[in-house]
């Protein structure tokens, strides 16, 4: 039996790739909203540049602060269109990847990297534009590679819980996690709000969006609504 904390599983269980591809341009606020709007990585990790877009299973990474030993084991590791998922506990000390990482990785065509933690050489990955990458912040200092670790096993994002093969989306509002076992639901729920939101849209741009539901929430909490001037 392995020890907690420096070991590496090399296999995961991926959702079906159209039920993961079906995500894919859905908005992560429509995702989370159908899960009780929970789910989401915090508002510091961020992409890159705001046109960045992700979506994929997630390959999970669990790291020392500051160390990007496992990161690298994972980068060979994953597979094409996989999300690296970095669990570097928040901190912003080190940088735990730079453009040679993301330019390896994106060599292997995989789908991204998500790192709850800091990175560097951001002109660079950014002129580059081919991997999409969110992250704490950046910072000029380097990592170690030094270990330990884990891949592959269930870890901590930006405060929320990832499991291996989850399906990670991100856009420019952030990143949620979808586990696979309730993928399809979720998708189902996200596909028509999305839906209704085009109606609502087109329904504004008509003058004909109806805002009743507005007082009909403030009478069911209580509130009192008086036609007069407040007086002193």
């Amino acid at each position: 039996m392995s020890l907690p904390g420096n070991r590496i599983y090399t296999r995961i269980e991926r959702p079906a790739p159209d039920l993961v591809e079906a995500f894919r341009g859905l908005p992560t606020p429509n995702i989370a909203d159908n899960m009780s709007r929970m789910f989401c990585a915090c508002s510091a990790i961020a992409p890159v540049l705001p046109e960045m877009t992700l979506c994929g299973p997630a390959f999970t990474v669990k790291v020392n602060p500051g160390d990007n030993l496992f990161i690298h084991k994972a980068l060979d590791l994953a597979q094409p269109g996989d999300i690296v998922v970095v669990d570097g506990q928040g901190d912003t000390t080190n940088a735990l990847i730079g453009e040679i990482m993301v330019r390896y990785a994106a060599s292997r065509r995989i789908g991204g990297l998500v790192l709850d933690g800091t990175m560097r050489d951001r002109a660079g990955i950014a002129a580059l534009g081919v991997l999409p990458v969110f992250s704490r912040g950046y910072t000029p200092m380097g990592p170690y590679k030094n270990g330990c670790g884990e891949i592959n096993t269930v870890i901590s994002c930006g405060g929320a819980v990832v499991r291996p093969g989850d399906i990670v989306v991100g856009d420019a509002d952030g990143v949620v996690f979808v586990q696979a076992r309730d993928a399809r639901t979720v998708l189902t729920a996200a596909q028509a709000m999305s839906a209704n939101e085009q109606k609502i849209f087109a329904d504004i741009a008509a003058g004909r969006y109806d805002r009743g539901w507005v007082d009909a929430k403030l009478r069911q909490s209580g509130t009192e609504i008086i036609d007069d001037v407040y007086g002193y």
